[in-house]
């Protein structure tokens, strides 16, 4: 792929973005941002880099991305290997490495062996056996609770020393706070004194179905080997674990650096600075910290891409001679810096004005997100989901009417509900609520907007440029005069013509004209690289005036039945047969010259009203399972072209969308009569099926 240049505007960029602060600001409004961009390596092989979430690379490739984004922007901070979430279908948790600072960037923990003039760590030994009882020893003497480890064996790997301790910390229930730590004995009989055969840290394959009844399972393990040593840290809150932590560094400065691994508390009071590397289906996904600014976010980005092309990752692949993005999404999230200044929690109007606004521009919802796009999708527009557009305008006009003060309940138990695809999934959806104020998940109340329908993009510059549109945005419609009043009934044009790239790119221009005409210009020029890449030019025919572009054009997969697996996934099958062209023309062209597509007439717009756009539907093969096995493949596609009285000019032939139209040497087909049709009267999408 050639080095996308940098678009050009840069001032009027700094510029806006400041007058969005500044709004901002003034409004009294703090609102975060969040990003959740995916990697793949230069080569991704490999089911891990195509549906499953795992495999035999992935984590390695995260570690050297988190030793990188130390280097370059945390020196110093704690690294953590955390379990994740874990999904049916799925045999173990997915893990999570999560790079942990104060607030203010600075370490949590100041580790001697990281110190200037501290002998090399990569040298430096693991504690012996002797000195790892030492070490438990001290830490019970500093915590004013005697620790009592229990060793255990690992069976899968006969070097390994591996000690259990049970340690808590129990809040005091007295108004001025504090507590203190709790132990017990773990007493276990020698034949189970074992670790579960299974991959991961010690502390996740503890043999705790054997653990003392109605105690909490809480345990510090400490491993060794002849090559390293960790400690799994327990469940604990902020402040504790950061003791403990410290503790740990304060009696280990003779030994190699410990890994660490844990169950990290969710904080949501603004104490860290959290950055999450974790595996999902095809992807490296990299959660960002939370970004007070829109030029921390722009700076992060930038970061992740430098330190992300040291390691061999990148956020995009090579499929054949085109390059598209990593399949893994490049989602945004709004919220607040804690819960007391969450924007959206006393503003449910403004939040009602910006559902509505994106609903009325399906350029937010398709020109930045991947191929695969609609009902089937991992970001279905609430129109396209399992809501009918009468519950909708009835949730809107309910939250526009609420009282002032906090509403956050109201607000996410009447959106929560619709924001879902057809299968009532709800964090499956254009702007998901799954983390706004969801009590039935551990990490559910936030505060969070989540925008998922963006695909990660080959430069930094395309998707900082997105995130300024969408902040500028939501500045924009702080106005009430600036929000739609009730939403669109958009009906079969939604996917018959509003998601084609002419009609996607006259969108985007609207919403750009608004800003503008708002104070809030935006310099066009990277959206423009951003449809450009997102919709390949196929055919590019010029001659006397006439003109004859085409475009790869947008098509809503179908949704197929459940499909097993073996080893499980989560990822769902569509049937991805089906492809779809833009055909733009120019008055000289249409008055001149016809086309053929398969020998059969390929109407163009009538220059009478307006110029309604062209498109054509293909099944480009034929996939197992798939929708409609009986249907014959349609390519190679043959175009040809024709004066207005049937001598035929050129032929081309389409193999494949990543080819384009090559050039054919003999003439065209024999005309078959029919000419092309749609699914209905007046469709705009002409279909080679029927």
């Amino acid at each position: 792929m050639k080095e996308v240049e940098i678009p050009s505007g840069v001032m009027s960029i700094s510029a806006t973005a400041a007058a969005v602060e500044k709004r901002l600001q003034e409004a009294g409004i703090a609102l975060t941002i969040g990003g959740e961009p995916t990697l793949v390596p230069l080569q991704p092989d490999g089911a891990e880099w195509t549906v499953s979430a795992d495999g035999p690379t992935k984590l390695r490739y995260a570690h050297a991305l988190a030793r990188e984004l130390q280097q370059r922007a945390w020196p110093g901070s704690t690294l953590l290997h955390c379990p994740g979430k874990r999904y049916d279908g799925e045999v173990n948790p997915r893990w999570v490495l999560r790079l942990i600072t104060s607030c203010q960037g600075e370490p949590l923990v100041s580790w001697p062996q990281l110190a200037p003039g501290a002998s090399d760590s990569s040298t430096a030994k693991p504690p012996s056996s002797a000195e790892a009882s030492q070490l438990l020893d001290l830490l019970g003497n500093e915590l004013g609770c005697p620790l009592q480890p229990l060793p255990l064996r690992d069976p899968l790997q006969a070097d390994h020393m591996v000690w259990a301790v049970p340690l808590s910390w129990e809040e005091e229930s007295n108004p001025s706070g504090g507590g203190h730590w709790q132990t017990l004995i773990w007493d276990l009989d020698e034949p189970l004194r074992q670790l579960l055969p299974a991959p991961g840290p010690a502390g996740l394959r503890l043999p705790l179905q054997h653990f003392p009844e109605g105690a909490l399972r809480q345990v510090l393990t400490l491993e060794c080997s002849p090559s390293g040593w960790g400690v799994f840290l327990p469940p604990l809150p902020r402040q504790p674990l950061e003791l403990l932590l410290r503790l740990i560094a304060k009696h280990s400065n003779r030994w190699a650096l410990p890994e660490l691994s844990g169950v990290l508390p969710l904080d949501i009071t603004g104490h860290w600075q959290v950055l999450g590397l974790t595996a999902d289906p095809g992807v490296l996904e990299v959660n960002l910290p939370v970004c007070n600014s829109w030029q921390e976010y722009a700076d992060w980005i930038g970061l992740l891409e430098q330190a992300g092309a040291a390691v061999g990752l990148r956020t995009w692949k090579q499929k054949g001679l085109r390059a598209e993005g990593t399949g893994g999404g490049n989602h945004l999230l709004w919220g607040g810096p804690d819960l007391e200044h969450n924007p959206f929690f006393s503003r449910p109007d403004w939040l009602v004005g910006i559902l509505r606004y994106w609903q009325h521009h399906p350029s937010l919802a398709y020109l930045f997100s991947g191929r695969s796009v609609g009902p089937a999708s991992q970001a279905p527009r609430p129109d396209e989901g399992s809501a009918s557009l009468l519950d909708l305008e009835l949730a809107h006009q309910a939250l526009e009417q609420l009282e002032a003060g906090d509403q956050r309940v109201a607000i996410s138990e009447t959106l929560r509900h619709l924001h879902a695809d057809r299968s009532g999934n709800s964090h499956r959806s254009e702007i998901s609520l799954d983390k706004f104020w969801n009590p039935a998940w551990a990490a559910g109340c936030q505060g969070l907007l989540e925008f998922r329908a963006m695909e990660s993009l080959p430069h930094h510059h395309w998707t900082s440029a997105i995130s300024l549109l969408w902040r500028a945005l939501a500045t924009h419609l702080l106005e009430p005069g600036h929000r739609p009043r009730q939403l669109l009934t958009w009906g079969e044009t939604l996917h018959d013509s509003a998601m084609l790239p002419s009609q996607l790119w006259s969108d985007l221009e609207k919403v750009l004209a608004e800003l503008a005409s708002d104070g809030l210009a935006l310099d066009a020029a990277p959206f423009r690289a951003i449809w450009n890449w997102r919709f390949p030019v196929l055919l590019d025919w010029h001659q006397n005036g006439a003109s004859l572009e085409i475009r790869q054009a947008l098509e809503p997969w179908p949704l197929l039945c459940d499909t097993p697996e073996e080893g499980g996934t989560t990822s769902r099958f569509v049937d991805s047969s089906l492809r779809r062209f833009e055909v733009v023309t120019n008055l000289d062209l249409r008055q001149s010259y016809a086309l053929r597509l398969q020998g059969r007439p390929l109407s163009l717009p009538s220059d009478d009203g307006p110029c309604q756009p062209v498109a054509v539907r293909y099944r480009q093969e034929a996939l197992f399972p798939c929708l409609h096995p009986c249907l014959p493949v349609d390519v190679p596609l043959q175009l040809d072209l024709l004066t207005q009285s049937g001598s035929a000019l050129h032929s081309w032939v389409l193999n494949t969308d990543a080819e384009g139209f090559v050039e054919l040497p003999h003439g065209p087909f024999q005309a078959l009569g029919e000419p092309l049709r749609g699914a209905s009267p007046g469709a705009c999408s002409l279909d080679l099926r029927l």
